[in-house]
């Protein structure tokens, strides 16, 4: 989703500083940029792509006060790189934000961390899948409501339309995201069951048919129901599928969330179930889900004989 997120804002007319630790990764993603250029000259109203090979040259390249765009892995990953900006000379004034879907109580410690050097922080949950990320991208942002205000234009720009909401104090935003994700484990697990009833049944309804006939009014139509729909034009009976569902741990959070304020949600702790059982007991509903979770965010997936 970063990548996506950076062309957007670079069709946007923002220059951008762009570092990743792996450098085939970054030399591969200004490649795809330069496929934006016309007859080596940058097209009109593009901004420009600025790599980085350390710390260091992404913070010089970087006009104060600065903004730093996080966009790794939760836990460690996250530390590590705010680690190293600290290390690198982040300056008071500058804002952090992590745009990943990190844990909401390791948001807060951040917040904390980097408050003391007069960095401001801000916890944004993404969402939108590699679409959104491309022509907009929900945002769920929590943190000092002056950093937001601060930091608004550019998440206008990230947002372009889409979602952008302020919902309050550190770790709100992520805190957010993380129900939104334990709400899509529901979403997701349904359709799977839901599909291989159908797939299963003694009628062997054409399934690309039903997600086609179920987008056209019904109340389950939706942008779910429409990445179904391509990933069984792809492969109609998901055959290339294991059935094994990556992910997990939002779902996980939000299940202990919840335990913690003492509200039951019998279908999202399910949900997450199914997707611990699915490494061992792979189903159809299985490949449903995973089907989808390529479809919307280009998660990796278990191929059938691998």
């Amino acid at each position: 989703m970063g990548k996506e997120m950076i062309l957007h804002l670079l069709e946007c007319s923002v220059d951008a500083v762009v570092y990743n630790r792996t450098i085939e990764k970054l030399e591969e993603f200004v490649s795809v940029y330069k496929k934006l250029l016309l007859n080596g000259e940058k097209a009109e109203g593009t901004g420009e792509l600025i790599p980085a090979y350390s710390y260091e040259e992404f913070l010089t390249s970087l006009e104060l006060p600065r903004v730093i765009w996080i966009m790794v892995e939760h836990g460690k990953a996250v530390d590590e790189v705010i680690d190293n900006l600290i290390i690198s000379g982040i300056k008071k004034n500058d804002i952090v934000i992590d745009g990943g879907n990190s844990f909401y109580k390791d948001s807060v410690k951040r917040y904390q961390k980097l408050k003391k050097s007069g960095v401001g922080f801000l916890d944004i949950g993404t969402s939108g899948g590699l679409e959104g990320a491309r022509n907009g991208a929900c945002l769920m942002v929590g943190g000092d409501k002056e950093i937001f205000d601060k930091a608004k234009p550019l998440l206008d720009k990230l947002s372009n339309g889409a979602g952008l909401t302020y919902f309050g104090s550190t770790g709100a935003g992520h805190f957010v995201k993380m129900v939104h994700n334990g709400v899509e484990y529901g979403m997701l697990q349904a359709l799977g069951e839901g599909f291989e009833l159908l797939y299963k049944s003694p009628y062997k309804p054409d399934l690309t048919e039903v997600a086609t006939n179920w987008l056209k009014g019904s109340v389950v139509r939706g942008w779910l129901v429409e990445l179904l729909k391509k990933a069984f034009e792809k492969d109609g009976k998901l055959e290339n599928i294991s059935g094994i569902i990556g992910g997990g741990s939002t779902g996980e959070w939000t299940a202990n969330a919840a335990s913690e304020l003492g509200i039951e949600i019998p279908v999202i702790e399910k949900s997450v179930e199914a997707r611990i059982k699915s490494k061992s007991r792979p189903t159809f509903s299985g490949k449903v889900v995973a089907a989808l979770r390529r479809e919307f965010g280009g998660h990796e997936i278990e191929k059938k004989n691998s």
